[in-house]
């Protein structure tokens, strides 16, 4: 799948296997842009599995401005109780440094809204670190509003080993 965009030269492409080398490089350009390196663990063949494998988990799409690889988007979908409906969930967007200001992270969120609409999707939902200003502004001015009575919970490693023992 090739979608174009109004950015001329800029097309979204559904990622292949093939890709998975690039998806790598870009989730650890984000972890070093949001100061998480020391969290990202992830290897090629743990995203081939779970990305391409008997079991898809995510998808991901990659922005390519004249054939030249500059951004992607990783993506799974949720289910809203309340609405009765799926949604989008967006776990990361990331556009190189280099090719910021351009417009292709707003072109990136366009195509997701539209399959959010083609889907059925109640919602196409985020997160952003408190400190990353500049993604908050951009992100309000497409409309977007934040969650802010809401706290997110995770539970990882350890922990998740231990609560899992209490069934």
């Amino acid at each position: 799948m090739e979608v174009s965009t109004n950015i001329s030269g800029f097309v979204i492409r559904q990622a292949t296997e093939a890709d998975v080398p690039l998806i790598l490089q870009f989730i650890r350009g984000l972890a070093e842009y949001e100061r998480l390196s020391h969290e990202c663990v992830a290897d090629e063949a743990t995203l081939k599995n779970n990305l391409f494998g008997e079991r898809r988990v995510a998808e991901v799409v990659i922005g390519y401005d004249h054939n030249n690889p500059v951004c992607f988007a990783l993506f799974f979908h949720n289910f809203s109780t309340f609405l009765g409906k799926p949604g989008i969930y967006l776990e990361d967007l990331f556009v190189n440094p280099d090719q910021r200001g351009k417009g292709f992270g707003k072109a990136m969120l366009a195509f997701l809204a539209k399959l959010a609409v083609e889907r059925e999707c109640g919602r196409l939902e985020w997160s952003v670190l408190d400190w990353n200003e500049p993604a908050i502004n951009f992100y309000k001015s497409l409309g977007a509003k934040p969650m802010d009575e809401w706290t997110i919970f995770r539970v990882t490693g350890d922990a998740l080993k231990q609560l899992a023992e209490e069934v």
